[in-house]
């Protein structure tokens, strides 16, 4: 026969060993969630990925220099346009960035990006 317990939760276990960590119980921390780890994500773009672009844009071999410069400048690229366009969401008094507000941002760094509408 399986003996029934009543852990501390106050759930019926059946035979089994309940283990649960309870450190902060009771004393307003939380729940423990997995953290999420603040890392480099700017090395999410690849040494492939930056040989592909340049490949695209004509290049035949590239030095090993240019990839953390490559990096440095689409980021900062990247943080000028995202600024501009949720600029524009806010304005407009929205929470979500439409393509359009991209399209309008890209317009006004000098890129214009045609086939997404406007």
């Amino acid at each position: 026969m399986v003996s029934e317990e009543i852990n501390i939760r106050g759930s019926k276990t059946k035979g089994k060993e309940f283990q649960a960590s309870y450190a902060n119980e009771g004393r307003g921390k939380g729940k423990n969630h997995c953290t999420r780890r603040e890392g480099d994500n700017i090395q999410g773009i690849t040494k492939p990925a930056i040989g592909r672009l340049a490949r695209t844009g004509g290049v035949k071999r590239i030095s090993v220099l240019i990839y953390e410069e490559t990096r440095g400048v689409l980021k900062i690229f990247l943080e000028n346009v995202i600024r501009d366009a949720v600029t524009y969401t806010e304005h407009a008094r929205r929470k979500t960035v439409t393509a359009m507000d991209v399209v309008y941002a890209l317009k006004r760094q000098g890129c214009t990006l045609f086939g997404f509408g406007g």
